[in-house]
């Protein structure tokens, strides 16, 4: 799957390229339009008979989503650890002019901005789809690298599994419009805003690292920060525009 996607994303922009276009999966190239997503579709499967384990009788899924114990699980695993994982799933400073509300779109963005999970409901970070047997992680965008995500995102997911984490009921309800009192009573955080808070939450994960070992998390870390530094200190044009007048 990670060899396909580098692959593609090269492909295109050499294609793109010869005809003289640029193409780009840049997670939010146009401030009025929706963003560059890269969902990852997550399931297990049970090697000697090939059954997904995440499919099961609706019967026996209290939840009603259509996943055994072990999908929930999973997710569990995702959550807990959902706002490290944003570093790597949306690695750019460009990644967080995505994840947002609605900004400057005349409408919803459908983004997800909240670490929950539910069916086909957009504004979750982990959904469900309706015939169930998978989750999907849809805070992913197109500046992934699949390598570490896909990793990291299968650590948190076995130790759900491992652990037995209870994700709790899923969320059915329209993130973006409830208030804030009943998100919190639910206990539903924001997952980070900038990167620049993702790669502090990856760097208090000890899975982060015992997944990829000290001398590479380290080095993510150091890179990434570096790059939001450098984006902190450049002066924008919407800065200019806005203060040079007014001071």
């Amino acid at each position: 799957m990670c060899d396909r996607f580098i692959f593609f994303r090269h492909m295109i922009k050499h294609y793109a390229k010869e005809e003289g276009l640029l193409a780009t999966m840049m997670p939010k190239p146009f401030p009025n339009r929706t963003g560059t997503g890269a969902h990852f579709n997550m399931s297990l499967y049970d090697l000697a008979s090939g059954r997904n384990l995440f499919a099961g009788p609706p019967s026996e899924d209290r939840r009603g989503l259509g996943l055994t114990e072990m999908g929930y699980h999973f997710i569990g695993g995702i959550l807990r650890h959902g706002k490290a994982l944003c570093a790597t799933f949306a690695p750019t400073v460009n990644s967080y002019k995505r994840l947002v509300r609605q900004g400057a779109m005349a409408t919803f963005s459908w983004a997800p901005v909240f670490n929950s999970y539910g069916s086909n409901n957009r504004t979750n970070s982990v959904r469900v789809p309706s015939a169930g047997g998978r989750c999907e992680s849809r805070n992913v965008d197109g500046s992934v690298n699949p390598y570490l995500a896909a990793a990291l995102a299968l650590a948190a997911g076995l130790e759900g599994i491992k652990e037995k984490i209870d994700p709790g009921d899923p969320n059915e309800d329209n993130l973006y419009t409830i208030s804030e009192a009943a998100r919190r009573r639910r206990n539903i955080d924001f997952l980070p805003q900038t990167l620049q808070e993702a790669v502090a939450a990856f760097a208090a994960d000890p899975l982060m690292e015992a997944t990829l070992g000290k001398e590479l998390c380290d080095e993510f870390v150091k890179y990434k920060t570096a790059e939001w530094e450098a984006f902190h200190l450049t002066v924008s044009q919407w800065e200019i525009e806005r203060y040079s007048h007014l001071f």
